[in-house]
């Protein structure tokens, strides 16, 4: 991918132009609703349903047969939520 404004080389997942700092376009936000995984982790935890939601859908398996990590797995991914550090199988950050 290059820079529109400076027609620099740039990788296909940068934000911003390292060259240039002109914004590419690409968000680092993902398109999930961080309110609908917060109910989901705080209702349906132990079954990972935050996680399939977010398309985490290995970690979501491991968590229904440890039942949330008893509960610790399911309490550090409604901490991680809460301070916007949560991310979707696409590795972008669940926070709108």
């Amino acid at each position: 991918m290059f820079c529109k404004n400076c027609a620099a080389q740039i990788s296909d997942q940068a934000v911003t132009c390292p060259k240039c700092g002109e914004p590419t376009g690409l968000s680092l936000a993902s398109s999930k609703s961080k309110v609908t995984a917060i109910l989901l982790c705080l209702f349906l935890g132990y079954f990972g349903a935050h996680r399939f939601y977010v398309g985490k859908t290995g970690s979501a398996i491991a968590q229904i047969f440890t039942l949330g990590g008893l509960g610790f797995w399911t309490l550090f991914d409604l901490v991680n939520l809460i301070c916007n550090k949560f991310t979707d199988s696409n590795g972008k950050v669940v926070s709108q």
